[in-house]
């Protein structure tokens, strides 16, 4: 019988594939000097809660670049439909208990925020998948369809995900959330997700994490004040690299004050 005072081993897969509609070849996109994907991993890395992370990839270039700036690369099938099955690939070869999803094209990913999600899993031992939102401040977000909206119950479990904007304000005004793709979940959920029923809302939205609320799993959702930022296009790359430069100017300016 396993000790529940012994936290679980806790696996960080940051899934990373060469080829995307819209950006080929985006892992390996130079930001500031390094590829796409080592700022995730850096930042990742400083996460105080996982065991072990790793960049998991079908791509012989991104597997070579990874681990030329130190980090742990796994091959993986090339047939996966999306990241959750290709981290879910990677949880199999392992014996870790908790599963943690990072975006591999967010570069300015919040260390803290993976620990929120983590800690957000750890604290119910009945809960079996979490994930994260942030309040929206720009009212610009709230009608755009690539901004998820997610509500949640009183006891902070999912109700619904949504590319519309929810709750429907009828009345007194409850505040819109944004939605930040980090999931965490436990070995034996991930392991079974692709094999759940894709059902008519997931096909609607286009958002895998319905596919659990649609089979009665609990999605635990915590608050953050980490906002996503994706590099989805060569145009969002280049937002980030401005906002490389203006935290170094910031930085630099700091630095000869003092």
């Amino acid at each position: 019988m396993l000790d529940s005072n012994v936290p679980p081993s806790i696996l960080g897969v940051i899934p990373a594939r060469i080829a995307s509609t819209r950006f080929p070849g985006k892992p390996l996109a130079i930001l500031a000097g390094k590829p796409l994907i080592q700022h995730v991993w850096e930042r990742s890395s400083r996460s105080r809660y996982l065991s072990r992370l790793v960049v998991a990839t079908d791509d012989d270039q991104i597997a070579a670049a990874a681990r030329g700036f130190g980090a742990q690369a796994v091959m993986t099938r090339s047939d996966h439909a999306s990241g959750t099955d290709r981290a879910a690939e990677v949880a199999e070869c392992t014996g870790a208990g908790v599963i943690v999803n990072i975006q591999g094209d967010e570069p300015l990913i919040d260390p803290d925020a993976i620990d929120a999600a983590i800690l957000t899993l750890l604290d119910d031992s009945h809960c079996q998948m979490a994930s994260l939102k942030r309040r929206i401040t720009d009212p610009s977000e709230i009608e755009n369809p690539n901004v998820v909206k997610v509500v949640t119950g009183g006891n902070g479990d999912a109700l619904y995900f949504s590319r519309s904007p929810i709750p429907f304000h009828r009345g007194e005004p409850a505040g819109y959330f944004k939605h930040i793709g980090l999931y965490v979940y436990r070995r034996d959920l991930l392991l079974a997700y692709s094999s759940l029923p894709v059902g008519p809302l997931e096909k609607a939205e286009k958002l895998e994490q319905l596919r659990a609320l649609e089979n009665g799993i609990p999605i635990r959702v915590a608050e953050t004040s980490y906002d996503t930022i994706g590099v989805d296009t060569p145009e969002d790359l280049a937002a980030v690299e401005r906002i490389f430069a203006s935290s170094i100017s910031l930085s630099q300016s700091n630095e000869n004050d003092g």
